[in-house]
């Protein structure tokens, strides 16, 4: 137990930090992305009811926050470390890398929205297989990021070394978006909130729970 919680102290800031990170770039996403239709499943359709002042406020709660998600990948990394310190490094840069990308990613959406909303229809093709080409690639990477980054979590922690408890390998992050999608199939009415931010989501429940097991970790091992 000493080894797993030297850093007790780092592992509950950065968790929290991990917190704020998943809620500040939630919101944001969720400004730039949130349609009332939810017509997510056609195309960049979604944005057409995304304002110009709401995407800018989406846009710089969504870039500024993003970076907040390294310190979030630190925590996890401390969490896993003791089951295996080189393949917790990894998940730290996987996470990290992941993050910056991501940053780059949705640093491009009020973009998009500015692109759907006034390019004439004529143009719009174009326009946005050109923005496809460019941004949504990014957001493969993520996505890629992020399986890798669960594969890892589920491993370590189900090796029962890490300073979780192995039940937490069901709150990996692809665990968690998936099921943000399955309540948007069987509960659109619910899952239309969840959709535009599912990344994020998963994220807080990890954070949110990955702290509170970091909290009640470093209460055991004070003196």
């Amino acid at each position: 137990m000493d080894e797993k919680m030297t850093d007790n102290r780092d592992i509950v800031w950065t968790g929290l930090v991990g917190v704020i990170a998943a809620v500040v770039v939630g919101t944001g996403e969720f400004l730039l992305h949130f349609d009332t239709l939810a017509r997510y499943g056609d195309g960049f359709a979604f944005f057409k009811g995304v304002t110009r002042d709401r995407a800018t406020v989406g846009h710089f709660l969504g870039v500024l926050g993003a970076p907040l998600y390294v310190v979030g990948a630190w925590h996890l990394q401390l969490m896993l470390r003791p089951a295996n310190r080189f393949w917790a490094k990894v998940a730290f840069f996987t996470m990290s890398y992941g993050c910056i990308v991501g940053a780059v990613w949705i640093g491009s959406r009020a973009t998009a929205a500015l692109i759907v909303n006034t390019t004439q229809a004529a143009a719009l093709p174009t326009e946005l297989l050109l923005y496809e080409l460019r941004y949504e690639t990014l957001l493969t990477v993520v996505r890629i990021a992020v399986l890798l980054l669960s594969v890892v979590f589920i491993w370590l922690t189900l090796t029962g070394r890490s300073n979780y408890p192995r039940w937490i390998s069901v709150l990996n992050p692809i665990v968690l978006i998936l099921v943000s999608f399955l309540i948007f199939l069987l509960a659109p009415v619910i899952g239309k909130y969840l959709m535009p931010i599912a990344l994020n989501v998963a994220f807080f429940v990890l954070f949110s729970v990955s702290t509170l097991i970091a909290l009640r970790l470093s209460k055991e091992v004070t003196p």
